[in-house]
């Protein structure tokens, strides 16, 4: 694989963010990756003007990962204060799965969090049903905190599902 470059994203990435982030997470096209909701939520994942909203928020960046200038995979990073960030959207081309991009956003989104916000620790949620995508954030640093979060029913969000979900949280020291 050829290096990837890494960039915030600007409003004018923003189409081609969300058409990524869609076929990751929702549909057929998703079902070329392993680390897919599909099977799990239907509906949209994310829209435009979400998106539009993380830009527009000095507490939050979308680091986008670049090879020859397409557009290969994305990750959000945001402030939560007192030395905590958030990773989220962690969206990696289903094509291109399984060949280390998303360990590299990983450790990209990591030094953005120390570099822009100062943090020390990193936390995310991951839907519990989800235990292989799991393990693979806990072969990365991260460990599970015991703390659970209500899954958002908000169909624009993260679509819709007819199954009892719950988002474990996980963090890491930086």
């Amino acid at each position: 694989m050829i290096a990837p470059t890494f960039r915030p994203a600007t409003s004018s990435d923003v189409a081609a963010l969300h058409r990524l982030i869609e076929s990751a997470y929702r549909g057929d096209s998703a079902k070329a990756g392993w680390t897919h909701e599909a099977d799990l939520l239907g509906g949209q994942r994310t829209d435009e003007a979400e998106l539009l909203d993380i830009l527009a928020d000095a507490s939050r960046v979308i680091l986008l990962a670049e090879v020859e200038g397409v557009l290969i995979g994305c990750v959000q990073v945001a402030d939560q204060g007192d030395g905590l960030a958030y990773l989220g959207l962690l969206t990696v081309d289903p094509t291109r799965q399984a060949g280390g991009l998303g360990r590299l956003l990983i450790e990209a989104a990591e030094a953005e969090a120390r570099s822009r916000f100062a943090a020390t620790r990193m936390e995310m949620t991951v839907i519990r049903q989800r235990s292989e995508l799991i393990a693979w954030y806990e072969r990365r640093g991260y460990a599970l905190t015991g703390e659970t979060r209500p899954f958002p029913l908000d169909e624009t969000t993260f679509g819709l599902s007819d199954r009892d979900l719950t988002f474990v949280v996980m963090e890491k020291a930086l």
